[in-house]
């Protein structure tokens, strides 16, 4: 196969990785955001836990089956990434409660230069003067059209920093655990769903109960909301799945750049289907300052020089096999 070939075959799963993750990420949204606002299914965390459930329930199949073979990650690396994973999904939680949206939105925002320092410190990764450039624009987009009203208080600063810094340590654990361990993204998962499924559906719903002041078992199960809870679940499982294969194709920087097409979607489709209450021209200027940060992220991070990685490669244990659609790529600093 020509090397013509072989870049046209990996641009093509790359766009192809990339438009799975948008699409189940933005639907799991819409759906969660209808099944939370509609019918008050305000349980996020126990949530949370049956996402997982299900994705544990697949990988078990999918090994039964044979398409998944065994392999092994040492128990220390699984506790940390559960942790990190863990802290994630109840402090962006609290921090939603304890903080206005404004400053929850610039705690979001701050994700990109964490993970940014993460990545020059423990990889030793170097960026282009117009690759932090093009960063820093895609902050501004994003900012312009989602940041309101800002008010902060010290508790919920803490909550903040906490869900900053564990979302992007497990974002970067995601992606060094599969370079490590050569582990593909259904190997992943099945190492570290059953354990986050079960700690988030121990903690679940007293996490919830304290957010909310209302129990996940006295909630009033109907028809439509079950089927809603079953459609969620049913779509966590393509996009805990897409999160891995974009990070591990990628990295967790450009994860978080491009992956702000979401926050642009999900705005515009929110518009849509739910009114177009508060659209203005100051969050339209935001979203087009936002695609063009992120079409010259793209550009600039792909050339030579714009993202190096100067530390010594990381030894690799034997590659093991497993079904996947969109393999895990070796090259994990090449850029859309």
């Amino acid at each position: 196969m020509s090397s013509a070939t072989k870049g046209d075959r990996k641009t093509a799963i790359d766009v192809a990785s990339w438009m799975f993750n948008i699409v189940t990420s933005v639907g799991i949204i819409l759906v969660n955001k209808a099944l939370m606002a509609t019918y008050g299914f305000s349980f996020a965390t126990t949530l949370t836990g049956l996402h997982f459930a299900t994705t544990t329930l697949l990988t078990v199949i999918l090994k039964w089956l044979g398409y998944i073979q065994t392999s092994h990650l040492p128990l220390p690396d699984l506790i940390k990434f559960v942790l990190f994973a863990n802290f994630s999904i109840v402090g962006m939680n609290v921090s939603l409660m304890w903080n206005s949206v404004g400053f929850y939105q610039i705690a979001k925002l701050s994700m990109i230069p964490v993970s940014c320092f993460l990545e020059v410190i423990l990889d030793n990764v170097r960026y282009s003067r117009d690759t932090k450039l093009s960063i820093s624009l895609v902050l501004l987009g994003v900012a312009v059209c989602t940041v309101t009203d800002v008010s902060v208080n010290a508790k919920g600063f803490i909550a903040a920093a906490v869900a900053v810094w564990s979302t992007s340590l497990q974002q970067y654990y995601v992606h060094f655990l599969q370079r490590k361990y050569s582990l593909g993204s259904f190997n992943l998962l099945g190492h570290t769903a059953p354990v986050q499924a079960a700690s988030l559906l121990l903690v679940g719903p007293f996490v919830d109960y304290w957010l909310t002041n209302k129990r996940v078992d006295a909630y009033n199960y109907g028809l439509i909301s079950t089927l809603f809870i079953i459609v969620s679940c049913t779509i966590a499982v393509g996009t805990n799945l897409s999160q891995f294969i974009c990070i591990g194709r990628f990295t967790a920087v450009s994860f978080q750049v491009l992956g702000h097409m979401k926050t642009i979607l999900v705005l515009a489709l929110g518009f849509v289907f739910f009114g177009k209450e508060g659209l203005n021209l100051q969050v339209i200027l935001g979203m087009v300052i936002a695609i063009a940060g992120m079409i010259w992220y793209g550009n600039a991070s792909s050339k030579p020089g714009g993202k190096e990685r100067h530390s010594l490669p990381i030894n690799l244990t034997p590659k093991t096999q497993e079904y996947n659609v969109l393999p895990v790529s070796s090259q994990t600093d090449q850029e859309v």
